[in-house]
């Protein structure tokens, strides 16, 4: 593979279908870094992932995976890229030693002693049945195989939702791990946002088909805050001025995306840091403004 910068380029995907439009997507994956992908249900991250792994053709834009055409170059691309969905692709009669044997035919670069080694990792037994497998078994045998063949890029959608906190933090530790050497990239899309504040380096926020959000993940959170006031002190505050507010009997919870700015104009107010959890929370509730 030549040498690159990021490990994806994704430049104005544009996807039409009934009653959805994935409208003009563009962010990039540095090289070396975890990429959080967030959004609601729907949002369009599946459409977004599977328009990268070449599953779906865009009607407009194009994709650049390690510098390479993801549509000309699949082939060669496709041996350094691992992906991990939610649901287990692997039929319930098969076991690990059978998979072992399947992939190595797959990949040029599979290793049996790495897939081995991370099954007695997870304490994952080689010849039951995937079908008697619980869900966290599953999600952690398709990560021993997504590991084990020398991927560059590791793609995951919506991979830790369902499994309990204990799985998902040897998971996230694994991925620390894959990123110490700094050629390998994660792009992880979920809607559990706790799992990306804690990992990710950027971050991209999608919505409705459109991104919202792309930057680093502590630059996004340094410059948006939450001013907490009465009612009668909202009212001061100009719309333009905030992305929405959460009104209730009490006061406000109103969502600033300059922080810096809000302070020198409403010199009293105070702003506390947030969440990616609320910045996701009041930027879908954008249109309404103020919402309960």
């Amino acid at each position: 593979m030549n040498d690159y910068t990021n490990a994806i380029e994704i430049n104005g995907i544009t996807k039409r279908y009934d009653g959805f439009t994935l409208d003009n997507v563009s962010f990039n994956v540095a090289k070396g870094s975890i990429m959080g992908f967030i959004g609601q249900n729907g949002a369009g991250k599946s459409t977004t992932i599977n328009t990268v792994l070449n599953i779906i053709r865009p009607d407009a834009g194009d994709i650049k995976i390690f510098g390479l055409d993801n549509q000309k170059d699949e082939l060669e691309i496709k041996q350094y890229i691992s992906a991990v969905f939610d649901e287990l692709p692997f039929h319930d009669v098969l076991n690990a030693v059978h998979i072992n044997n399947i992939l190595k035919g797959v990949f040029s670069g599979w290793s049996s002693e790495t897939f081995f080694e991370y099954l007695d990792r997870f304490q994952l037994p080689r010849r039951k049945k995937f079908g008697q497998f619980s869900k966290g078994m599953k999600m952690k045998l398709q990560i021993a195989a997504a590991l084990s063949h020398g991927a560059k890029l590791l793609i995951m959608d919506e991979a830790t939702t369902g499994l309990d906190p204990v799985v998902r933090n040897e998971i996230l530790d694994i991925f620390l791990d894959f990123l110490q050497d700094e050629n390998n990239s994660i792009l992880m899309s979920s809607h559990i946002t706790s799992d990306l504040e804690k990992v990710a380096d950027s971050v991209t926020f999608i919505d409705k088909g459109r991104i919202l959000l792309t930057g680093f993940k502590d630059d996004i959170l340094e410059s948006h805050g939450m001013i907490k006031c009465t009612k009668r002190d909202f009212k001061d505050i100009a719309p333009e001025d905030y992305i929405s507010a959460r009104v209730n009997d009490f006061g406000a919870d109103v969502l600033v995306s300059d922080r810096a700015a809000a302070l020198r104009k409403y010199s009293g107010a105070v702003i506390d840091p947030t969440t990616l959890e609320e910045i996701m929370l009041f930027y879908v509730n954008r249109e309404k403004k103020e919402w309960r």
